[in-house]
Formats: structure tokens, C-alpha cells, sequence
């Protein structure tokens, strides 16, 4: 391992930019248990509150994704995230002085996560394209463990003060430190010195959607993956973003218990990670729907109300599985997938697997208030084991080395 870490510490930028998603995810562990607690704690917030607020990140991301690949293709990926996180940890920070001064409320913290979720559909197309540039597709999928490992790092330590912070100083100073962490993060990515690529591109925005579109629907195995993922993110964001929170509602042990549990989900998703960077899986994507599959163990032991042991247990297998997915997809995608498309195919990708999600966390609230949170538990862990398996009915997908 050593030996591996050393040969891509070799490649230029490629140490920088794993610093700077461990830097950014010590901010998004806090992010979810500080904001998820500090709409709650607004005078008169409800489930429904708490949707809104959380939904309001994604409606903008996923409806300019596809816009935010085309420019992650015209232009230096690099600079995209870095002036992406840059300008975040500016709303981010008015989020987080609004919740010191109180002076918060659901529309403003609403709106600034509108705004961050613009910022993230250029991000999200962008970044996934930045590895790539720095190392050779023979090293990708060691690149892509470790960038894991230590995002995953960062998000362990994030999760674990998470709560912490929440209960002893406020919502408000965590998500400063969120913020502080997207500023120094952003700082790194744009100074990353990568080779400029020319791109000679005399297309219209919509010929290179359409010349995207058809580089992502050639591949059957994409388009089986990303229909799956439409529906299991739609359950695992409505558990991340609202159920979880909701379930722990005490707010005087409840951040700190869920932020325990984001702290095993990541704990689980670092062994991914260790786990992707010494074993080579013959057929990748099998392996990974079917552990997909067995993640939704999370949603079930939160529903039958499990001593707090058993759902770290389980979040901590959830998180595995999580991550030995998402190394085996980004090094499949970055492996088949031409670079000079690459950025609009994730954005496809992207687009579809988080499609309907908001729709999820929107309505997660009003059907935890009327059905019950142990019933919507039910039915996202269910979604998410019917979704894996159905997709191990095309071959394509199944047979993928």
C-alpha cells in the first residue's frame, strides 16, 4: 500500500486535491447534523420545515446538471470546483451567522441552499472529471480508494464533532467551520497546476448535450445503473437528509446520536474504501448492486427501533457498501467513458440517479407526520433492495469487467 500511495503522491496535483476533500468533508460530517438541528430548533419548525430546507439544495442542482456538464467540458475543471467552493462557503457562512445572531428562518435558509445547489450542479460534473486529468486510467481505481479514503476520513472526524459542536456552541458556529472548510478547500483545487487540455469546441450548448446524450444512452450498463439509482437515492436521501434527523429528534441526545451514526456510516464507507484499494473484483458491478442491496439494513434497523449499538453496526455496512459502489462506478465511468465527454455523461448520470430524490426529501417529512417515521423507513429500505436487485437482470451490467 505504501508503495501505491508513493507512485500516485508522484502524479502533480494529485495530493493537493485528496487534501482538499478531506478539508471540505470534515465540513459536510458537521453540515447534516448542524443544519438538520438548527431548523428544528427554530421556533415553530416542523418535519415539514425541515423537508423544505433540505430539498431546497437539490431542486437547483438536478434541474442545471446537464448545463453544468457541457461547461465542465468546455472549460478548466479545476478552476470550476474551486470557484465553486469559494463562492459556497460564502452562503454557507450566511446560513451559519444567521443561526448565531438568531435571526434565522425556513426562507432564508431555504434560499441560501438554493443557491449552493447551483454552485453544486457545476461542481458535481466538474470534479468527477478532475482525477482523471491528473492520473493515468491504469491508476484510477487506486486513485479513486484513496481520494475515498481520506473524503471519508474527513467525514468521520466531521460526523463525530458534528454533534458536539451542535450541542455545546449552536447550530450557527458549526456550519462557520463548514464554511471555513469550503473556503480553504476551494483555495487548493483552483491552484491545482494541471495541464491545460485544449478542447476545440464550436458546438452549440445544446449539440453538446445531444452529442452527450447519445454517449450516455450507447452504454446499456449506464443507463440500467442510473434508473436503479434514481429510486434507491430517492429512499437513502429522504433517510440522510430528513428520516435520520427526525428519528433523533430529542435535541438534547439526538444530534449527538446521529451524529454517531454518521460517524459509522463513514467509518463503514473508509473500510470501503480499503476494502476497493487491495481487492480487484472480476465483475464490478455486480458485486457492487448486490452489497448495495444489503445496505438498506440501515433503513431497517432504524425502523424496528434498534438499540443505538445495532443501527451503528449497520450504518457502519451500509457505509462499506456505499463506498465499494461508488469506487467501482467512478473507475468503470472514467475507464469506458471518453474525456473529452466525460463531464456531460456524469452530468446525465447525475441527473438521472438524483432526478426524483428532492422529490423524496420534499415529501419525506409530511409522510413521516402521517404514516410515521417507522413506516417510511420501511419503504425506503425496500425500495432500495428491490432497485439493486432488478438491475442484475441486464447483462451488460452484470458482465462489466
Amino acid at each position: 500500500m505504501r508503495r501505491e500511495l508513493q507512485e500516485l503522491h508522484s502524479h502533480p496535483g494529485f495530493t493537493a486535491l485528496a487534501a482538499s476533500r478531506f478539508i471540505s468533508n470534515v465540513g459536510n460530517g458537521i453540515s447534516p447534523v448542524a443544519l438538520a438541528f438548527g431548523v428544528l430548533a427554530l421556533p415553530g419548525a416542523t418535519a415539514k420545515d425541515l423537508s423544505i430546507v433540505m430539498a431546497a439544495r437539490m431542486f437547483p442542482m438536478i434541474a442545471l446538471m446537464l448545463f453544468g456538464g457541457v461547461v465542465g467540458d468546455r472549460f478548466k475543471r479545476n478552476r470550476i470546483v474551486g470557484g465553486a467552493d469559494v463562492i459556497g462557503s460564502a452562503f454557507a457562512a450566511i446560513s451559519a451567522i444567521s443561526l448565531i445572531v438568531n435571526s434565522a428562518s425556513v426562507l432564508l435558509l431555504a434560499l441560501m441552499g438554493a443557491l449552493f445547489g447551483i454552485l453544486n450542479a457545476l461542481w458535481w460534473p466538474a470534479m468527477s472529471g478532475v482525477l482523471p486529468e491528473i492520473l493515468p486510467k491504469e491508476k484510477l481505481q487506486h486513485g479513486n480508494a484513496v481520494i475515498a479514503l481520506t473524503t471519508n476520513i474527513g467525514y468521520v472526524i466531521g460526523a463525530l464533532i458534528g454533534g458536539t459542536l451542535v450541542t455545546a456552541f449552536g447550530s450557527g458556529w458549526a456550519l462557520l467551520v463548514d464554511a471555513v472548510s469550503f473556503l480553504v478547500a476551494g483555495i487548493l483545487v483552483w491552484n491545482l497546476d494541471l495541464p491545460t487540455i485544449i478542447r476545440e469546441n464550436k458546438n452549440t450548448v445544446f449539440q453538446d448535450l445531444k452529442s452527450g446524450w447519445f454517449e450516455f444512452i450507447s452504454r446499456s450498463w449506464v443507463v440500467t445503473m442510473v434508473i436503479a439509482f434514481a429510486i434507491i437515492n430517492l429512499g437513502f436521501e429522504s433517510l440522510l437528509q430528513v428520516l435520520g434527523p427526525l428519528n433523533f429528534a430529542d435535541i438534547a441526545s439526538g444530534p449527538k446520536f446521529w451524529s454517531f451514526n454518521l460517524a459509522a456510516l463513514t467509518l463503514g464507507m473508509l473500510s470501503g474504501s480499503l476494502i476497493s484499494l487491495k481487492v480487484h473484483f472480476p465483475r464490478p458491478l455486480l458485486f457492487a448492486m448486490l452489497v448495495i442491496a444489503a445496505s438498506s439494513v440501515w433503513d431497517f434497523s432504524l425502523a424496528m427501533k434498534s438499540p443505538l449499538w445495532v443501527t451503528l453496526i449497520c450504518a457502519f455496512l451500509s457505509g462499506m457498501a456505499i463506498d465499494i459502489f461508488m469506487v467501482v462506478w467512478n473507475t468503470s465511468l472514467q475507464a469506458h467513458i471518453p474525456e473529452e465527454s466525460f463531464s456531460r455523461v456524469a452530468a446525465y448520470d447525475a441527473f438521472g440517479s438524483f432526478g426524483i430524490a428532492p422529490i423524496g426529501v420534499a415529501f419525506a417529512g409530511p409522510a413521516a407526520a402521517y404514516f410515521g417515521i417507522t413506516a417510511t423507513l420501511w419503504v425506503t429500505g425496500i425500495l432500495t433492495v428491490v432497485a439493486a436487485l432488478a438491475s442484475l437482470t441486464v447483462k451488460s451490467l452484470r458482465s462489466l469487467k
